[in-house]
């Protein structure tokens, strides 16, 4: 009787194991459930990135808590229409560029989804980041989420954000997430949250946001967000990495950033974007000049030091540049 209940004892050791082997070993993205969300990466994987494996024109990327990779170096759409965003947008991927980011109220995400079908580069090495906005799109968000589908025509999103908070937020939030279940849209985020905002809204959803998008620039360098969101498994992306429009010109024109840029024989929009890299926030820089999509992505050969560091941390002023 002994050895028969031995038996079995080992057999159902045996049975466990192999499953915790076989689940271990999943080439899925980890979509393990803690209290209902995504586990939660840690700030080391969130907040420093392998920029030694970067080179200029192939940025490296950041695992986010959704087990999906996104590159740490984007090209940003705002402003840009028509012809002109599409022009960019191919310019961006012949150089290197794979995260692209836009929005429904950038209204360009079509020429977006028509230059990424056009630009002979694999649909699966393409990041693509999109946005819903408060008001009639939080109202009825399945309509808003398909529409950026339909619109984008790329097969699915990568990431879906919602644009700033706004009454309905977490109904968006969660009809998104039934996308993610669909496999319609991979990772989900969020735009201009604060810690005020954040662990309130969590607590109301099923997924942990993967990323939260901000702005962030040297004059507004949130230091308290940044480092808190990471301890969440957050990553953090600056929209306005130069400061924004009518602002660009003070930071790249400050007289430390210029001493910087000199003293590596770079631009000072190259090492505003390193400083962000450093400090393990993604950047998505603006532009629809073909030789400065180029420049923004070849940050990669060479390193501020700490001092550079610190003597940037100096400039922060709390200035905000735009309303949210």
């Amino acid at each position: 009787m002994k050895n028969l209940l031995l038996s079995i004892l080992v057999m159902i050791m045996l049975l466990f194991g192999f499953t915790a082997c076989n689940k271990g070993n999943s080439s899925e993205p980890n979509t393990g459930d803690v209290g209902g969300k995504h586990p939660p990466a840690s700030v080391a994987s969130v907040g420093t990135f392998d920029l030694e494996n970067g080179q200029n024109g192939k940025a490296p990327t950041v695992t986010l808590n959704s087990g999906y990779k996104m590159p740490i170096l984007g090209l940003g759409t705002y402003s840009l229409t028509g012809e002109t965003c599409k022009s960019a947008v191919l310019s961006a991927l012949e150089q290197g560029y794979r995260l692209i980011d836009t929005a429904y109220m950038y209204g360009n995400e079509a020429e977006i989804g028509e230059a990424i079908r056009q630009s002979g580069v694999p649909r699966e090495e393409i990041f693509v980041i999109t946005k819903i906005y408060p008001g009639a799109q939080f109202t009825n968000p399945e309509q808003a989420i398909q529409q950026s589908l339909d619109k984008l025509d790329i097969d699915y999103i990568d990431m879906m954000l919602l644009h700033h908070p706004g009454t309905n937020d977490v109904k968006a939030y969660k009809a998104i997430e039934k996308f993610v279940e669909q496999g319609k849209i991979r990772s989900i985020g969020l735009s201009n949250w604060y810690i005020e905002e954040i662990d309130s809204f969590i607590a109301q959803v099923n997924i942990m946001p993967a990323l939260i998008q901000n702005e962030i620039h040297p004059y507004y360098q949130e230091k308290t967000v940044v480092p808190y969101m990471h301890k969440l498994g957050i990553v953090m992306q600056a929209w306005y990495p130069f400061g924004g429009r009518g602002h660009t010109s003070a930071i790249f024109n400050n007289h430390t950033i210029t001493q910087i840029a000199n003293a590596h024989g770079v631009s000072s929009a190259q090492v505003v974007l390193r400083w962000h890299l450093q400090r393990g926030v993604v950047a998505i820089p603006g532009s629809s000049n073909p030789a400065h999509i180029g420049e923004n992505i070849s940050v990669f050969d060479f390193e501020l030091t700490q001092a550079e560091m610190t003597a940037i941390a100096t400039l922060d002023r709390n200035e905000k540049h735009d309303w949210y």
